[in-house]
């Protein structure tokens, strides 16, 4: 099959791999009808996850199609459509029976794409099936399938919900790409008073008003206390969210935050970044990390069937699966053309 595979910093290629195969009794081999790319796969190509090693396939999100389960599946069958989630869950770990599927010490956690192939491939094997995979609808499209494999559980768990964002909320996203963006969507679940979005590219800061934005700041001609001058009394932020993953972009959050607010990191950082206590152990700031868990997908696809979330604008450039290396491209040059999520579909 041909699949996309990662040797080494800035190198990638797409070409012939062989075909996964069950190895355990809990797998799937998922037909990959759908697939994106992931700002952590850039991050991977930079270099900035060492563990992932030469010839991995990438790719931990996908909408697909059993096409064989090991001898202890019980929930999906041959020919089910199902979510890939970018989480795989032993189910029976301490953490997974507190459903913080993300810290899986029974052999899960983010594997596909990491530890694991990934989804960035024509098929896949998905370990854990049972309790990493999920039935869809008929009347759910691969495309917004796609998007709650990985960015909207994401921003929604490690962002909204980590962040405690509540009803009345100043809510300031730093980073306005497909999490941040993703973020904004799941922040209006809670009904804020306000939401302000921070990026430098123009394309994004009009995507983050269409996706319901009150204001937004041009992080290249703003500093900090023109941030704070947004929110209520110039005090900052109820909630800030740091979306990209850089050094600078966590270090504003925790300056445009209010003192006994919160600093909720979603970002993938690849770089230290400094953490000012001299200025911060004072103002009662609460600081959270975390990976997502995946707990909340079943949730947000009930919503989504429901009409109650609203993924449309999110995916802006679509290709044939056998274009990955074009799609790679435009993605990693978002700046430039635009691009928010890419999509890719089997042809």
């Amino acid at each position: 099959m041909k699949a996309l595979s990662y040797h080494g910093p800035g190198r990638r290629t797409w070409g012939d791999v062989p075909e996964p195969v069950i190895r355990d009794g809990e797998d799937a081999v998922v037909r990959v009808d759908a697939v994106t790319i992931c700002g952590t796969d850039l991050h991977i190509l930079k270099g900035d996850v060492p563990e992932v090693t030469d010839g991995r396939i990438l790719g931990h999100e996908a909408v697909g199609t059993v096409v064989e389960t090991g001898r202890g599946v019980r929930t999906v069958s041959v020919g089910d459509r199902v979510l890939v989630s970018c989480i795989s869950a032993c189910g029976r770990c301490a953490y997974c029976r507190r459903a913080v599927y993300g810290q899986c010490t029974g052999g899960g956690g983010w594997i596909l794409g990491h530890l694991v192939d990934g989804t960035q491939a024509e098929y896949v094997r998905t370990p854990f099936a049972d309790h990493s995979l999920h039935r869809l609808p008929d009347g759910v499209t691969d495309e917004s399938a796609l998007l709650l494999a990985d960015i909207l559980p994401t921003a929604y768990e490690v962002g909204v919900r980590n962040g405690r964002v509540e009803p009345g909320d100043t809510v300031v996203v730093v980073g306005a790409g497909p999490i941040g963006l993703a973020t904004i969507t799941t922040a209006r679940l809670y009904s804020p008073a306000r939401l302000i979005a921070i990026d430098l590219a123009a394309s994004r800061l009009e995507a983050a008003r269409r996706a319901g934005a009150d204001a937004t700041v041009d992080a290249a001609k703003a500093d900090d206390r023109t941030v704070r001058a947004l929110t209520p009394d110039g005090l900052g932020a109820d909630v800030a969210v740091e979306a990209v993953g850089v050094p600078e972009t966590f270090e504003l959050c925790t300056r445009v935050v209010r003192p006994g607010g919160r600093v909720a990191n979603v970002g993938v950082h690849g770089r230290p970044a400094t953490l000012h206590l001299e200025d911060l152990w004072s103002r009662n700031v609460t600081i959270t990390t975390g990976l997502v868990d995946t707990g909340s997908t079943p949730l947000l696809l009930d919503m989504l069937v429901g009409g109650r979330l609203d993924v449309g604008g999110l995916v802006t450039h679509r290709f044939g699966l056998d274009e990955m290396q074009d799609a790679y491209d435009v993605f990693a040059d978002a700046g430039q053309n635009g691009a928010l999520k890419v999509a890719l579909f089997r042809t």
